[in-house]
């Protein structure tokens, strides 16, 4: 497995909606609701493409046989009181690339990546319930609370969000 931090989906766009569409129909939740229809994905790549631009949100994507199979995020905060934080966001993993250390990774390589950018402290969220907070955990995040009723799943049913922090 390869993984690289881009400053552009320029030419890797297609797999990421893709991969996007993937997580979506398999239940992750990560801000849409299936189906998830190729134009609003494309425009959510678009609007990251302008983030990663103005240098508020890095990325990094893994590779396994020249194929993307997950992305994860980090939205840097730019406020004069906030530049040793950042929040984690939307770590994902195609479906059948689960379960093979995709996440695991992408995460330390992230980690490291903000170190080297100075960020000390990451703050992230997960819905309750969701494998990615067991994988949080053995990272070596702490929860920090919870909040009821915070995003809605497919089904139609509100549900709690996990928040999760880590001194690097």
């Amino acid at each position: 497995m390869d993984i690289v931090e881009v400053d552009s989906t320029q030419g890797i766009k297609p797999a990421l909606i893709t991969l996007l569409q993937d997580c979506v129909a398999s239940g992750a939740s990560v801000g849409f609701l299936p189906p998830l229809a190729e134009a609003v994905a494309l425009e959510y790549w678009q609007g990251i493409e302008a983030e990663l631009a103005a240098g508020s949100r890095r990325l990094w994507v893994a590779f396994e046989q020249h194929q993307l199979v997950g992305t994860l995020q980090l939205a840097l905060c730019g406020k004069a009181n906030g530049r040793h934080r950042a929040e984690v966001e939307k770590l994902m993993v195609h479906s059948q690339a689960r379960g093979k250390g995709v996440g695991r990774a992408l995460m330390a390589t992230m980690e490291q990546g903000a170190r080297d950018a100075g960020r000390t402290l990451l703050v992230l969220d997960t819905r309750v319930g969701d494998v990615a907070s067991t994988l949080y955990r053995h990272l070596g995040y702490l929860e920090a609370g919870q909040i009821p009723d915070f995003a809605r799943s497919a089904n139609g049913s509100l549900a709690a969000t996990l928040f999760f922090y880590k001194q690097l």
